[in-house]
């Protein structure tokens, strides 16, 4: 089993299977608009336009699970991330991260790659990082900022020269 196993859906409501990200190095956070660490967003944003022609896709998943810092519909979301934060990278449709509701590639992210003290998402922006293969290489807490990211997705893009 991998990330490429899994079908998520799209802002607009549809279904989107990973498989169509096969071969690229997949970066995946969970976010919130209104969360005191959504300017990394713009961190997201430039890996995005640095290395998406080598090969990077950034996934944004909404979730409100933290103290309802995402609290607006999906197609409202995506367009605060456009406005106030140049976001051009894909955002999902909101999910949940943890609980019994959480969506099932969350189940799978963190059980391939528990976090320090268990395997829930601690708070938004958490991040899982995903080779060529749909394997997950390496999960980053909330407060990583996305530019100290870089060098390990360098070295993923290396992998598949």
């Amino acid at each position: 089993m991998n990330v490429y196993d899994f079908k998520v859906r799209t802002a607009r409501g549809e279904q989107k299977p990973l498989s169509e990200y096969r071969g690229k190095v997949l970066l995946i956070v969970n976010t919130a608009t209104q969360c005191g660490l959504a300017p990394q967003f713009h961190g997201l944003q430039q890996l995005h336009e640095k290395y998406k022609d080598q090969g990077l896709v950034v996934l944004g998943f909404p979730c409100n699970q933290f103290r309802d810092q995402e609290p607006v519909r999906d197609q409202e979301m995506e367009q605060t991330c456009q406005i106030n934060f140049g976001v051009t990278f894909p955002l999902l449709a909101k999910i949940d991260v943890n609980g019994a509701q959480a969506d099932p590639l969350y189940q799978y992210l963190k059980k391939e790659k528990p976090g320090l003290f268990g395997s829930g998402i601690k708070w938004n922006f958490t991040k899982f990082l995903i080779d060529t293969n749909g394997q997950v290489v390496k999960r980053f807490s909330p407060t990583t900022k996305p530019q100290s990211i870089e060098r390990k997705i360098q070295e993923l893009l290396e992998q598949t020269k």
